[in-house]
């Protein structure tokens, strides 16, 4: 038997071709790339505004089940799907996120796919890639240093110091500085106050990259950011401090999409990182309505589950630029549903079909939750080779009773020629213009009611349960002229519920909303539910200790 290589050494034997060529595919000339070395380059803003008149492709979201130490193979799969539609003929561009650099040394890993199915360079793209977050960071720490500046020098905008809502951020997994005393040692030093840190990948200014649709919309998003508020409760702005400019600038490069390629040499678009499970989870809108301005498909993935993910895509993401997915395809796989139905890590290499059957009501629930959307859904069988016959068939026939139909792929071993059966159905449910898409609310819904909705509707809980401070900072916020806003759910990726270790698909549940965040220039509300954290910590042993340089000066470890 061959000795399977692992993803790091697949991607370092890839044979890349120049980013030039790889752009010049999809219609983008070399002037209009500003090249990071060889194989990776920002497309200017100059030639994204000359697409803006071209018809748009079709949007195919890739979402899949709650995430298991099992392993589920999102990235992989959309990946593979794009390398999958550019084989059977299609023009089709990939738009995935880049990688945090916490989850790359604490437990996660990276963000660049699999197996025969990665995006590469994979070593940049999971380290400093093109500098995005750091300028993230910078933008973000920057307005943290102007607030404590200006209390310093007078404070003249009134800000009470106790109500600094506005914390810094990092792009490192690190619990020690999730609460903090910031400002002591003395008079030259200001006034001390509380404060805190948040991961850069649940940054404001993240989402507002993310979201924003070009420069101009980008400084007027940062200009909004509500820092703090006054003895009178009234709001402070990021303008107010006359921050969004400097940030803007700061952020100029950044906002430019990331081209790069798959070891198949077909083009990827990877731009912005919002976490799914304390953010909202999806690319940036500028990379992926260009892509849609230059490509037949467009493969985008929403992060987690699709009760964190598909849910933020569709009623944040697609609400507010106005996309329309034609298609969802939701990942599982054999071993995870052994896990769901109960099974231990250890043993998901037998044969289990009782526990398969078990764990199938998880992926049930999430293809109705996708439907609920009118967006066509069809489940992508990412294979595994422990996987059996009779396991595979188990999940096929649970699928079909759902109403949908599940196709076994192997991608990640075969690549394209693996994933073919996928792109092909994808396309008929395109072209068949069977979706029907609408958010699952309504603007005008109130904030607590939006809240509710989605708890009922996506989760199957009872309800929300929130303190009165809470409700009542919510009716402000609407007050305010906040309310039309819509929600972005803070919760664990591990269960349907609050509680990570209630697998399956849970009902009867409430969840707790622990605080609220008002993310004025994102344009969404964050509600933090159980005990869900925006600074992850590392763990016990972390990613970070089987990380070196080898003899060859060449990285190992990086997953």
């Amino acid at each position: 038997m061959a000795e399977v290589k692992s993803d790091i050494e697949i991607a370092r034997a890839a044979k890349k071709k120049p980013i030039q060529e790889i752009g010049a595919r999809i219609g983008i000339p070399t002037e209009h790339l500003l090249p990071y070395g060889h194989d990776k380059a920002k497309v200017s803003a100059e030639f994204i505004k000359s697409v803006k008149g071209n018809k748009d492709g079709k949007l195919i979201l890739v979402t899949a089940i709650n995430p298991t130490p099992a392993g589920e193979g999102k990235t992989t799969t959309t990946v593979g799907l794009g390398d999958g539609l550019n084989r059977i003929g299609k023009k089709a561009i990939i738009c995935i996120r880049e990688a945090s650099l916490g989850p790359n040394f604490g437990v996660k890993g990276g963000a660049a796919g699999g197996g025969l199915a990665q995006v590469v360079p994979m070593e940049d793209m999971n380290l400093h890639f093109t500098g995005d977050f750091h300028a993230i960071t910078t933008a973000h720490n920057l307005l943290s240093a102007l607030i404590d500046n200006h209390i310093y020098w007078g404070n003249d905008l009134g800000i009470d110091t106790r109500r600094v809502a506005w914390r810094r951020v990092m792009d490192m997994n690190d619990r020690a500085l999730r609460e903090i005393i910031c400002s002591l040692g003395g008079v030259a030093n200001g006034y001390p106050r509380e404060a805190g840190f948040d991961i850069t990948v649940a940054s404001e200014v993240m989402a507002i990259l993310c979201l924003a649709t070009d420069l101009k919309d980008l400084e007027k998003r940062l200009g909004d950011i509500i820092v703090a508020y006054r003895r009178d409760k009234s709001p402070v702005y990021a303008r107010d401090l006359k921050a969004d400019g400097a940030m803007a600038v700061l952020l100029k490069d950044a906002m430019q999409p990331n081209l790069v390629q798959t070891l198949e040499n077909n083009p990827a678009f990877v731009h912005g990182g919002p976490f799914a499970n304390i953010a909202h989870g999806c690319n940036s809108v500028v990379a992926t309505t260009t892509a849609l301005k230059l490509a037949d498909y467009v493969v985008t993935e929403a992060g987690f589950g699709a009760d964190l993910g598909a849910e933020k895509f569709f009623d944040i993401k697609c609400r507010k630029a106005g996309l329309k997915p034609s298609a969802a395809v939701i990942v599982a796989t054999v071993r995870a549903m052994k896990m769901n139905g109960g099974i231990k890590k250890e043993d998901l290499g037998k044969e289990n079909i009782e526990a398969v059957k078990k764990g199938c009501l998880n992926l049930g629930r999430h293809i109705e939750n996708v439907k609920q959307f009118g967006v066509p859904a069809v489940v992508a069988i990412n294979h595994f080779t422990t996987d059996t016959e009779a396991e595979i068939q188990a999940m096929k026939d649970f699928v079909k009773a759902q109403g949908a139909e599940a196709i076994l792929c192997k991608h990640w071993a075969q690549g394209s020629a693996g994933i073919e059966d996928l792109a092909r159905k994808v396309v008929q449910i395109a072209e068949s213009g069977a979706s029907q898409f609408s958010p699952l609310y309504p603007d005008e819904m109130p904030l607590f009611e939006k809240v509710n909705t989605i708890v009922k509707r996506i989760y199957r809980g009872d309800e929300a349960i929130a303190d009165k401070s809470i409700r009542d900072q919510l009716h402000a916020w609407e007050q305010a002229g906040y309310g039309n806003l819509p929600v972005c759910m803070a919760k664990t990726q591990y269960s349907f519920s609050t509680d990570p270790n209630l697998r399956g698909a849970p009902t009867g549940h409430t969840v707790p909303v622990r605080e609220v965040r008002l993310s004025a220039g994102a344009g969404f509300v964050v509600i933090i539910c159980g005990e869900v954290m925006t600074m992850p910590g590392l763990p016990k042993a972390p990613s970070s200790e089987k990380i070196f340089l080898n003899e060859q000066g060449q990285i190992e470890g990086l997953f």
